[in-house]
Parts: structure tokens; C-alpha cells; sequence
């Protein structure tokens, strides 16, 4: 194998990227290269990219492209690292959650990636230090061992595929240092990218379907504009159930959902009449109608206090409740010990409403959850560009947990340019802003704020 002919894809693949090899000043990177014959023959030959403003030798800071050759035939090591002096301009940098999500994604299971970018003091775990296709090189992974966040083995860098893992590593140190200052530069970043990023096209509906078949009982939880509502509503019609549909808020009580009394309002005379809440008419009419399936929808499930509304019927939702000996008095002449097998529910839960309760341990268990996420949708009416930079900027600067506030795709379906222009205007603006006023995704206030300046000329500091 060739380091040479390695070395010099990697700095093809580096201007292809947008990288700028001016000799004289500006330069996107410094260039490291020991792989001369006493480096190979004692296995300490690296060579690849250090942050521009370190010097050309001697140890240095930040964030590196380093590659591990060597000439037996044997496999290489790709990785993302630090130099041995730590932090100085990156750090920050190492925090971003994207950074992780972007190189985790380049691994295979014989790779490597740490769970915190901007962690210099935990060694690489023994999976790929005790190798044996590694021994090779076993001192240089033992200097290095805390500062290779991400690591890869190649085994064959010439091959097509070696090459496609080598490419995407300069592409995401492309992307970590920002050089790419044109379409064609992030186009060609996005191909290199795009074999180790592609994204499962789900049937969501066929999906929920099958895990209701299972299960019965599930919650369909995501951001606002992902479809839930929608989907429960398909689910439904594809599985040809009669529909009961209710939406939980926070005055939602026993009485709405099971059962209660309400004044009698059509007599002079002050009359109480009884009363059956959404789920005991779904579950009367699976009752008698066992030969058709029912499904109770219950939209925004968290919104109410669930302990105060489910009452004696929160025992009930067991899926595999084969055989019970309590039965549970739903509402007058409707009693069961079990639920019947017709009787389907889909709830719905915002995972970005900041004020709703955590749902409770105990009725996660006797749910299925299921997650729909923003995702891409193929319209006419779909501003894919705006939801794209929404995305890009929640998948860089967004916690695990911040990524449940992302808008879905509901958020940029709009018939013209102006209609569009008004709910980022006046929709997605204020949440963002929201957002930022709660103290979340503070990372990305001037990424969002320079967004929403060129898009409609208003500014968050406004």
C-alpha cells in the first residue's frame, strides 16, 4: 500500500472539501507528515491535518486529521484527535453535540467514538487497544490513547471502501473547521458524507400498525408538526376501526374520560343525568361489537393529570391480560377484567411542551412508544430549504434531549413564498425565541439569529 498515494487523496479530498493551500498566509490547515523509514520501521509514522495556526512540528492544540499508516499490509487507524497540549481554540468546539453525532456516525464496530469529545483523560478501551490487527502499532495507540475521540480501523486504505472511510473523515474535519465556502464545496462534503448519514425511510404508518397488532396500547411522542394526530388517525383508517377521538388538557378529569354526572340542562327542574366519558362509549361499543375493531385516540395524552383520570382502569391496560379475577366497574352496567381484544388506543405526547409532568414509570410499561421525528417530506407546498438549515442547526447544537424541540416538518408546508415567509415570521420565530428564553439550545442563539436575519430581516436581540 502506498502512503504517498494516501497522502495525497487526503489533500485532493481536502481542497475538494473547500480547504485553502495558499503557501503564503490563510491557510486551512498545517500539514503533519512523519512517515519516513525510521518512523515506519519503529510503527510511530502518522501524517495528516492540525489547526493553521499551530506550528509545523513539536506538539500542538486542537482538534487534528491524523492517520496511522504502515507498509505491512496491514490495517491503518483513521482518526479524529487532539494534540497533546490540550485545548486552546476548540474546546468549545468539543462540546457541540454534533461534533459526536457527525463522527459517530462515520464508526463501524471496529471503531471508536467517546461519548464526550472534550474528555482528554479517559484511554481508549481495550477493544481497540488489545487488537490484534493493531499490534502493529500498539506504542503509538498507547501515547495517544486519550486524545483519539474518534478512531476507525482501514483495512485495505486503497480499496474503494477504505477510500470512502478516509474521505469521510476530511469531510468531517471539513465540516469542524467550516471550510467549505461554496455549493460545490458542501456538495462534495455531503456526497462524501452521504453513504455513512443515510436516514431509514420509514412507512410510519405500516409501522405503528404492526406495533399496535402487538401491543394495542401505544403513544406516538414528538416534536409539534411531526404528525402524530395525523398518523393515529391513518393507523385507523388503514386498519379499518371505528374511531373514538378525545384531547386531553389539564382540566381533563375521571369524569370526561370514565364516568360522571352532569346537570341536566333542558328541564326547569335542577336534574343530574349519567354520563359516559370517551373511553367507557369506546370501550361499550367494543363490547358489542366484537366483531369490529374500536380505537380511542387520546390526543395529547400528557396534558392532564393521568393518576386523577385513569383511576381503577389504569390496571386494565395489560396487553397480555390473559386471565384476570378482578373485574373493574367502568361505569355502571359495564364492568370487565379484561379489556377486549378489539379495543385498540393511540395517544399522542408533545415532547416539547417544557410545563407537561414526566409521564410515570408505571403506565410507560403498559405502552408501546413510539417516536416520529422532523423528517422531509416530498410536496410541492415543503419549503425544503428552510426546514434543512432548522435541522442542520438543531442536529449541530442540540443535546440528545434538545433534538425532542425540534419543529417538524408541519412547520414548513405553506402554498407561497409570503405564507411561508409568515410562519417563520410569527410561528417558528416566537418558538425559537421561547426556547432560548427558557435557556435551551443557548449554543445556537447566533446561528438561529443570523437565520431568521436574512430569512425575514428580524433579529432575536430585537
Amino acid at each position: 500500500m502506498s502512503i504517498e498515494n494516501i497522502r495525497q487523496f487526503v489533500k485532493e479530498k481536502a481542497e475538494q472539501f473547500g480547504a485553502r493551500t495558499d503557501n503564503n498566509f490563510n491557510k486551512s490547515y498545517v500539514e503533519r507528515n512523519n512517515t519516513g523509514q525510521e518512523a515506519l520501521k519503529d510503527n510511530g509514522a502518522y501524517f495528516g491535518f492540525i489547526h493553521p495556526e499551530e506550528e509545523a512540528s513539536g506538539p500542538f492544540h486542537d482538534f487534528s486529521l491524523t492517520i496511522f499508516p504502515n507498509d505491512q499490509q496491514r490495517p491503518w487507524l483513521v482518526c479524529l484527535g487532539i494534540g497533546s497540549n490540550g485545548f486552546k481554540n476548540d474546546y468549545e468546539l468539543a462540546t457541540y453535540p454534533g461534533l459526536r453525532r457527525l463522527f459517530s456516525n462515520l464508526i463501524n464496530e471496529s471503531g471508536f467514538c467517546k461519548s464526550d469529545f472534550s474528555d482528554i483523560e479517559t484511554s481508549l478501551p481495550k477493544s481497540i487497544t488489545k487488537r490484534d490487527d493493531l499490534q502493529h502499532i500498539k506504542n503509538t495507540i498507547k501515547t495517544y490513547t486519550k486524545v483519539l475521540p474518534a478512531c476507525q480501523i482501514v483495512d485495505n486504505p486503497e480499496s474503494e471502501e477504505g477510500k470512502k472511510i478516509i474521505a469521510a473523515f476530511v469531510a468531517g474535519y471539513a465540516k469542524l473547521r467550516d471550510w467549505p465556502s461554496n455549493n460545490e464545496h458542501r456538495k462534495a462534503i455531503s456526497e462524501a458524507l452521504a453513504p455513512f448519514l443515510q436516514t431509514e425511510n420509514r412507512d410510519e404508518v405500516a409501522d405503528v400498525t404492526n406495533l399496535l397488532n402487538e401491543r394495542k396500547y401505544v403513544v406516538l411522542q414528538g416534536p409539534p408538526g411531526t404528525g402524530k394526530t395525523r398518523t393515529a388517525k391513518s393507523v385507523a383508517d388503514e386498519i379499518g376501526a371505528k374511531t373514538f377521538f378525545t384531547q386531553f388538557h389539564a382540566e381533563t378529569s375521571f369524569s370526561d374520560f370514565i364516568f360522571g354526572i352532569r346537570p341536566d340542562t333542558s328541564n326547569q327542574e335542577l336534574r343530574y343525568r349519567e354520563y359516559l366519558g370517551s373511553f367507557s362509549e369506546a370501550l361499550k361499543y367494543a363490547v358489542e361489537h366484537a366483531e369490529e375493531k374500536v380505537i380511542l385516540i387520546i390526543d395529547e395524552i400528557n396534558r392532564a393529570n393521568l393518576s386523577n383520570v385513569l383511576g381503577p382502569i389504569f390496571y386494565l391496560f395489560e396487553h397480555k391480560m390473559d386471565i384476570s379475577n378482578v373485574e373493574i366497574e367502568v361505569a355502571p352496567n359495564l364492568k370487565v377484567n379484561r379489556l377486549p381484544d378489539n379495543f385498540f388506543v393511540i395517544a399522542t405526547m408533545n415532547t416539547a411542551d417544557r410545563s407537561l409532568a414526566v409521564v410515570d414509570f408505571a403506565l410507560r410499561r403498559r405502552f408501546a412508544w413510539y417516536s416520529l421525528k422532523p423528517k422531509a417530506i416530498h410536496s410541492k407546498q415543503f419549503f425544503k430549504n428552510d426546514f434543512n438549515k432548522i435541522q442542520e442547526i438543531f442536529d449541530w447544537y442540540a443535546s440528545s434531549t434538545e433534538l425532542s424541540l425540534q419543529p417538524g416538518q408541519g412547520y414548513f408546508l405553506a402554498a407561497t413564498e409570503d405564507e411561508m415567509s409568515n410562519r417563520i415570521r410569527y410561528e417558528i420565530f416566537p418558538l425559537i425565541k421561547e426556547y432560548l428564553q427558557e435557556g435551551l439550545l443557548l449554543n445556537a442563539t447566533e446561528e438561529f439569529n443570523n437565520y431568521f436575519s436574512n430569512r425575514i430581516k428580524v433579529s432575536l436581540f430585537e
